[in-house]
């Protein structure tokens, strides 16, 4: 396969000459999260990531089992469920060890990325080159879902009704574990949640603090924590994020949320004129141009050349308290089939 007699780099500079000689082929004006939207499989590549968080791909992604030892994904007719190897590995590392030290029964798996990244069809602007995902902040329940309830089943908030602050009939002391937990991998650059949520933290956190700069507070994510990667080794093309404040971000940081970002806005007054209403601005979609080059390599390669039912799933460390893993077949558009990685990530 030519992916794999090539480097990237070279690939991507051969792209360069032919978008100059067919201009049509990378300049047709169609957006980018169509391009990689129509995508259902991931390019046979070696793993990389090309761009940054908000713009950019990844080639060599692996998929999520549908179901863990202890975790499940959610949503599975976006077809998001796929990652960088370590991601995918991050998250099973985080399963385990919530499950064991942290009282965390086990993690329901929202968004990660599409099979080559890129901008999506609908929702999140980031998420583009496989080193971010979405773990809900509600706990796996002791059962497994159906296809239908992984689709129809809401993440609970942890603020109470209509507040920023974080609800105690709602919160637990292990709600605050697994977050910390998260933070504590090197790997792990940054985790998002509500401000209200990060307030909590500062307040009553009282293991290992050291890891409280990683927690950053953000609009919406009261439902979920988003976990964000640093640029992985072998990934020359990722552009990594500014690093987090060496400061636990627990005062006039935090405090500005509440007093600004998060402050009811006044009711605007009503102009002495009407006036004339003004067009409405097109939408300014991000096109294959705008992407690093080496993205229409990954988004023309082969798709994988062999398929099994998984991607990556746990071999080990089998579940006691909770039914043994059934396979749970989705009725919407995932493919059934989806690449190995080889090596396997498996993370002990």
């Amino acid at each position: 396969m030519i992916a794999r007699r090539f480097p990237i780099k070279f690939l991507a500079a051969l792209c360069g000459v032919l978008a100059l000689a067919f201009p049509t082929l990378a300049a047709d004006g169609t957006p980018a999260k169509q391009l990689f939207g129509r995508k259902k499989l991931p390019s046979a590549m070696p793993a990389e990531v090309h761009g940054f968080y908000s713009k950019g791909c990844f080639s060599g992604g692996i998929a999520i089992a549908t179901d863990g030892p202890y975790w499940q994904a959610m949503r599975l007719s976006r077809n998001r469920r796929w990652g960088h190897p370590q991601l995918i590995a991050t998250i099973d590392k985080l399963s385990r060890d919530a499950a064991e030290k942290d009282g965390w029964p086990g993690l329901l798996v929202g968004d990660l990325s599409q099979p080559r990244g890129g901008p999506m069809l609908t929702g999140h602007a980031s998420h583009q080159i496989g080193l971010d995902a979405d773990i809900w902040l509600t706990p796996m329940p002791n059962r497994r879902f159906s296809a239908q309830e992984r689709e129809s089943t809401s993440a609970i908030s942890v603020l109470k009704a209509k507040s920023v602050v974080v609800d105690p009939a709602v919160w637990t002391d292990a709600h605050g574990r697994l977050i910390m937990r998260a933070a504590s991998y090197p790997e792990v650059q940054r985790v998002l949640v509500h401000p209200g949520i990060k307030k909590r933290l500062c307040e009553t956190y009282k293991g290992d603090r050291s890891n409280l700069n990683k927690i950053r507070p953000y609009y919406g994510h009261h439902y979920h924590m988003h976990i964000r990667l640093r640029c992985p080794d072998g990934s020359a093309s990722c552009r990594a994020q500014n690093a987090v404040p060496a400061s636990a971000g627990c005062g006039k940081e935090l405090d500005w949320w509440f007093d600004v970002a998060l402050k009811p806005k006044k009711p605007a007054k009503k102009p002495k004129k009407t006036a004339k209403p003004k067009k409405p601005k097109k939408p300014k979609h991000i096109l294959l141009s705008d992407l690093p080059t080496a993205c229409a390599v990954v988004l023309n390669s082969a798709g994988p050349a062999t398929e099994t039912e998984v991607t990556f799933q746990a071999v080990s460390g089998a579940r006691t308290a909770f039914a043994p893993v059934k396979p749970v077949r989705s009725p919407f558009s995932l493919p059934a089939l989806v690449p190995v990685p080889k090596p396997r990530p498996f993370v002990q």
